[in-house]
């Protein structure tokens, strides 16, 4: 067996045992489960442990935020359905550039450094998205329409607090910090690379979310793909122009 398929073989073999025993706490639906067995398997194969505990990291963070005052929520009607539980949309709308840049990371060593940083940015764009929509909806004082700044009520597409956009700074650093630890980014320059273009990517998904959404229909799945794309091309971008201008 050569040294890439045993690395699948392995991630397989992890992410299968531990599905089984955790299956049964409420974070994510049967099939949510299998897909995001599938994505944990890959993610091992391309980066090995690091990358695959940094999604984990990322799913138990968002799982909890989002259960932060969820009777409330639910009882204004802007809670997440099926009481929080993530289904095969929501994983593979928040990871579906995640795991395209993991699998160039894999076959591409040359642009290992640009692809990581994107791959970074992704995650901490989601998480900012997640603290930012879950925290604001419950402490949120005022909900302001992005595109207009007019007050709207809380759960709007588009819609931002104060409470809320500090959320987000705070999951898009802590995002950052532990792609840091886990050595998928390895300066202080490639952490606020990161950390700025995961918030900068959120609030363009609240432009999004207020321009776009419902005038095309957009699912909010969709919307997340968009939004880490976003992520992950700012960083990248922010990456060759540092290189370019040190060199």
């Amino acid at each position: 067996m050569s040294l890439i398929t045993n690395q699948f073989f392995i991630g397989f073999c992890i992410n299968f045992i531990l599905i089984c025993i955790f299956c049964k706490i409420p974070l994510m639906t049967k099939s949510g489960w299998i897909s995001a067995g599938i994505l944990g398997s890959i993610l091992w194969g391309c980066l090995d442990w690091q990358g695959w505990m940094s999604v984990v990291i990322y799913l138990l963070f968002g799982s909890l935020v989002t259960k932060i005052g969820f009777k409330f929520k639910k009882e204004q009607g802007i809670a997440e359905k099926r009481g929080g539980k993530r289904g095969p949309e929501n994983v593979w709308g928040a990871a579906a550039t995640g795991l395209f840049l993991a699998i160039m990371i894999k076959f591409n060593a040359a642009n290992e450094v640009m692809f990581k940083i994107g791959f970074a940015a992704s995650f901490a764009s989601k998480l900012a998205d997640t603290f930012g929509s879950e925290i604001g909806k419950r402490f949120g004082k005022n909900t302001y329409l992005i595109t207009s700044l007019k007050k709207v009520e809380r759960g709007t597409e588009g819609g931002i607090s104060l409470e809320g956009t500090l959320a987000s700074v705070l999951g898009s650093i802590l995002m950052a910090f532990i792609m840091l630890r886990l050595s998928l980014i390895s300066t202080n320059y490639h952490f606020i690379i990161v950390a700025a273009s995961g918030f900068l990517a959120t609030l363009s998904e609240s432009i999004i979310g207020a321009r776009f959404q419902n005038k095309y229909n957009l699912s909010n799945e969709m919307v997340n793909a968009i939004q880490t794309s976003i992520a992950s091309v700012f960083a990248i971008f922010a990456l060759i122009l540092y290189s370019y201008f040190l060199n």
